[in-house]
This record gives C-alpha cells, structure tokens and sequence, in this order.
C-alpha cells in the first residue's frame, strides 16, 4: 500500500461503552481510518499502546483506574504518539486535566458533546478532520521526572524595565500546540508586565475559558477570556474568545463582533493583529507560534510594515510549524526563535 493510502489506525480510549460506540463509528466511517482497539481506562490504554502502535489516540479524561492525564503522562513518556482529547469537561478540576494533559504533549481537544447531538455532521466532520491532521505529527518523548519538574519548579521571570512605554502591547497568535507554547511564554512574565497582551488561540468551543483559568492559575500575570469595550491593563492577557472576531481599537480598547470566520478562522489571528498593527503602529510586538495553516501571517506582515516587532516560533520547538513558516516565508520575520527563547525576546523588543 503506497504511503498516500496508507489507513489511519486509531486507539479509543473511552470509559463509556455507548459514547465509545458512536466515536468508533464516526471515525470507522472513513475509508482513511480504522479502529483498531478500544479502551475503557487509563491503564488499559497505556498496556495497548506499545503493542498496537497505533497512528493517533483519542483520550477520555475522566475515566476510572486511571484517568486521561495520568493516561497521557505515562504514553507520552514512554510510547508517544499523537493524543487528541475527546471531553465533556464542565468541571474546573477536570478541565484543568485537559490543559495539563495538553502541557504533557496531548496535541489538541475536541468537544465529546458536538458527537453526540443527532443529525448533526459538523462535530463527525471536525473529529475526523483532526484525527487526520494529528495523526501525521512526529510527537516527542515527555520524561515524567523532566516534566514534574517543569511544573512545579520555581520558573525564572524575565526582567522588566519599569519605565517602559505603557502605550504598548504584545499580540500572539497560535493553534495547534498553542496552549503549551502560550504557558511556557505567559508564566515568565512578572506580574507587574508593563502591557497588555492580546491573545488569539484556535481551540474547540466550549474550551477558552478552560484554557485561560488554567493559565491564570499557572502565570503571575492575569489570563482572561476578553470582554467586549474592555480597557486593555498592562499584566494582563486578554484571549480571544471561541466564535467571535477580536480587534483593538483606539483607546486601548478590546472590540468583539460576530462576524464571518476569516480564512475559516473565528477568532482570526490576522483580523486581531492587523488591528494591532493599526492602533499601535511600532509600538506593537507581534508573536506568531506552533498552529496549521496559514492564520496570523498577513497580521504578522502588517506589524512589520506598520514599524513593529516581529517574532517566530521555529520549527523545531514547534508541534506544527504551519503558521509560523507562513510568516517566515513572506520574510516579515525580525527573529525565529525556540519557544524558551521567545519570552526574553517580547521583553527585549518592549525595550526598543
């Protein structure tokens, strides 16, 4: 079978035998993909692992034995593969679970109740579109001891010059591996950061307001889902929420329309940042980080024209460098960075 045919083989791992049913089902129903075990646990699911090799995983969070983090944190360390997040996750505890399983390599999360709603194709469609896409990312090994220690190790904040223009900002646009890439840049900023930040991250909806309480518990800074006429405040970070488009406008103020998906995107990184770019002109740093596609690199193209600071995530450090190598190409780059470099560059271009 040549490469291009090549069938997709999937591990569920779901604790529900009738929710199992309808994933199995959703994703047996492309000829691209094939289920090849089913789980009901954590702990079954990291025994199969090495023997199935599978393609990609979808992983259930809360389940009994052993949960979808711990699940997570024991593949990723010892088996890595491809693992999107399937949840139903309301609760703040089991959220936090989504973002940490996240932190240790997961790739992505999807809501589990757009596959249970009857005659509604758009969530089958969307699982089987990013089972697709993940299951062709070459993941890394996460070792347990290296990542506990990132978490809960003390972390190093960048230093900041408390005389430093007010009147800035700093803009970040990233997808797929975003919410691991947007903790490691947020949590080295101090809490007295002397802008604020505008944040734009593709995520499934229902899961902002997960991913900014989870970064708000991590980072000094505040992290919140930004409010329509909202003043901006230096030491915050303000993420766009799901299904609106977000702007900047005069004044410092955020602005929140229901308007069309630009580029298939709803919040749209360019529409955010080419606002950026028109209010604050040079004042401006704009980071564009790990995602697919091609969202954020005409913003990124606007910065730089307009006299602002521009910087990538490089291929390397990211889990999909799609969006990032857009901008790199239309060489309206000032810096291609590793992601634990980034930080240090935001504060070295707040001081220019």
């Amino acid at each position: 079978m040549s490469e291009a045919m090549k069938i997709i083989k999937v591990l569920v791992v779901e604790d529900s035998p009738s929710i199992s049913k309808v994933i199995v089902s959703i994703l047996n129903s492309d000829p691209a993909i094939h289920v090849a075990a089913t789980a009901y646990n954590g702990q079954e699911a990291v025994a199969l692992v090495p023997k199935l090799k599978p393609d990609i995983i979808t992983m259930d969070i809360h389940m009994p034995v052993v949960d979808g983090f711990e699940a997570t944190k024991q593949i990723m360390a010892y088996s890595p593969t491809p693992i999107l997040i399937v949840s139903a996750s309301v609760f703040a505890a089991d959220m936090n679970k989504v973002f940490r399983s996240i932190s240790y390599g997961a790739l992505d999360v999807v809501d589990k109740n757009e596959l249970l709603i009857e005659g509604d194709q758009k969530g089958s469609d969307r699982l089987i579109e990013k089972v697709k896409f993940l299951s062709r990312i070459k993941v890394m090994h996460h070792p347990l001891a290296k990542m506990e220690a990132r978490f809960e190790g003390p972390v190093k904040t960048i230093e900041i010059d408390k005389d430093q223009d007010l009147r800035r900002i700093v803009a970040i646009v990233s997808s797929t591996g975003g919410p691991a890439a947007l903790l490691t840049i947020l949590k080295k900023f101090p809490k007295d950061f002397p802008c604020g930040i505008v944040i734009v991250q593709h995520i499934s909806t229902g899961f902002d307001a997960g991913l900014a309480e989870w970064l708000d518990r991590e980072c000094q800074i505040k992290v919140k889902i930004a409010v329509d006429r909202e003043e901006i405040q230096p030491g915050v970070a303000y993420i766009a929420p799901c299904d609106l488009q977000a702007r900047v406008e005069e004044g410092g103020l955020i602005r929140l329309y229901n308007e069309p998906p630009r580029d298939e995107q709803r919040p749209s990184g360019n529409v955010l940042l080419e606002s950026v770019a028109r209010v604050y002109k040079e004042k401006a740093v704009a980071v564009i980080l790990t995602g697919m596609g091609a969202d954020g690199a005409a913003g990124i193209k606007a910065t730089k024209k307009a006299g602002g600071r521009t910087i990538a995530q490089d291929e390397k450090s990211c889990a999909v460098f799609g969006m990032p190598k857009a901008a790199i190409e239309m060489g309206v780059v000032d810096k291609v960075l590793p992601l634990e470099n980034i930080a240090e560059a935001v504060s070295q271009a707040l001081h220019e």
